[in-house]
């Protein structure tokens, strides 16, 4: 697994300006103020907040809306999908999940479009009558407790937050969630559960490393309903490499004594359409059949027309793989232009450091602390709109303020080497060095006060410049 994930790399600090004199950064400085001045002038309106598929990647996949054209395609293993019936999923999208995520298909329960909603739903129910093990519903507990690795999913946070639960960090490490850390906190029955991105996290995009998969499965909470919310969001979503498998997280819980503790989570909102696809959650027989108990109660069924388009789409998973490959071929250009632009023009000014995904839909980048917030804030003034400070954390609070989550997947990549390229200087960034060493040689110096006041559009010119191609990127401008 390590090699499928590399810590921050930077680029040796360019040492051309070193012995600028006073006047000449401030002469620097007034440029910097004048290019933000210009971006703001140029009325730029680019939101990039969440990691959406480009038009070429739904464009990939739009032959699906033709799979089914007669009635006589309707019929699967003997049902007719467009009437009522089959509530927790056809089975033949649940031998496609089961060969995805290579659990078995009496394991799973086939969604909607969002994976999401079933979180939401396991989360609610907990809440409103109790998981399968719970002694009574976590709404009538004084406290209820979760733990949420971070950064991490910000809607995974919301989720949790809704309910009331108190949030307590885990902090992310190469290989996955600190386990020590894990380990001594689910010894509090108040501790119910955990949030889990395994395989190329979001933001992140670490994958889980074989230890840690092994050591959460085998975790002993005191709590007996404690839940691992196991969202394998990115299970088949290399865009730099070949496919890294992934163990069966079901199988491993139950063998490690623990057959209930966990529910599995999945989609195909970035292998088809994100707005009509088909989600899956998967668990233990018995952890299936409580929840489709309360299910009975709250639906019929789900979209199981939309389940026999995918079912006929991607057959299986080899034929799954090859079409991501496809996506991978669109998105890996992106990430490259992405990490090339942060080595070229954030590395030497030793402001920031950034993860190397191979996998997954974000870069994350961390700034000096206390920057994060400052920054966004500038790119809001330009124009541009980033997924909001803080939100990779419970609570919306970065204790540090420095984390920025990076969502390359959207624009074109025509549109985002233009955009990069365009009034790209990376002297001109590099030139602010030496206030960054002023500042902390004289800690109460005027340097430092500039440092601190240049930092932010040091970090915002290059966000931006995704933004600088103006009337060139009109699908993207609104």
């Amino acid at each position: 697994t390590s090699e499928n994930f590399s810590t921050e790399r930077m680029i040796p600090m360019c040492a051309a300006y070193k012995h600028l004199s006073p006047e000449a950064r401030q002469e620097e400085f007034q440029k910097v103020t004048a290019h933000f001045e210009d971006l703001k002038a140029r009325g730029l309106k680019l939101n990039m907040a969440r990691g959406k598929p480009g038009k070429e990647q739904l464009d990939l996949v739009s032959d699906i809306l033709t799979v089914l054209v007669n009635p006589a395609d309707c019929v699967s293993d003997g049902t007719d999908v467009r009437n009522y019936g089959e509530l927790t999923g056809i089975p033949a999208a649940k031998r496609l999940f089961a060969d995805i995520l290579g659990c078995k298909p009496e394991e799973c329960i086939i969604g909607g479009n969002a994976s999401l909603t079933l979180m939401y739903d396991t989360i609610s129910k907990a809440y409103t009558h109790g998981l399968l093990h719970s002694e009574k519903p976590w709404s009538q507990l004084e406290k209820v407790k979760f733990l949420c690795p971070a950064p991490g999913y910000d809607r995974h946070f919301k989720i949790t937050e809704s309910f009331g639960a108190e949030m307590i960090v885990v902090p992310m490490t190469p290989t996955g969630p600190d386990m020590d850390l894990v380990e001594e906190l689910v010894k509090d029955p108040a501790v119910k559960g955990m949030w889990c991105v395994p395989k190329y996290s979001n933001p992140d995009g670490i994958i889980y490393s074989d230890e840690t998969v092994r050591r959460i499965a085998a975790l002993k909470p005191a709590a007996p309903d404690f839940t691992l919310m196991w969202d394998n969001a990115y299970c088949v979503h290399e865009f730099d490499g070949p496919f890294v498998p992934f163990a069966d997280i079901i199988a491993l819980c139950r063998e490690a004594g623990n057959p209930d503790m966990v529910w599995e989570y999945a989609s195909t909102s970035k292998i088809t359409f994100p707005g009509a696809g088909v989600s899956v959650m998967a668990s233990s027989v018995d952890n299936i059949a409580y929840m489709e108990k309360l299910l009975t109660i709250q639906t019929i069924s789900y979209d199981k027309v939309n389940q026999l388009r995918h079912v006929k789409y991607l057959q299986d998973k080899e034929h799954t793989l090859a079409l991501m490959a496809r996506h991978a071929e669109i998105l890996q250009p992106k990430f490259q232009c992405v990490l090339r632009w942060l080595d070229t023009e954030i590395a030497p000014l030793e402001i920031a450091s950034w993860q190397r995904p191979k996998g997954g839909y974000f870069v994350s980048v961390n700034t000096a602390p206390g920057l994060a917030k400052r920054t966004l804030a500038l790119c809001k003034e330009a124009g541009v709109v980033m997924t909001g400070a803080g939100a990779t954390f419970p609570y919306g609070k970065d204790p540090q303020d420095s984390n920025i989550r990076i969502a390359p997947s959207l624009p074109p990549v025509e549109e985002l080497e233009q955009a990069f390229l365009a009034g790209c200087d990376a002297g001109r960034l590099a030139g602010f060095d030496p206030l960054f060493e002023g500042g902390e040689k004289n800690p109460g110096s005027a340097a430092l006060a500039a440092r601190a006041a240049l930092l932010p559009h040091l970090f915002l010119q290059a966000l931006v410049r995704r933004a600088l191609t103006g009337p060139l990127v009109p699908e993207v401008i609104e």
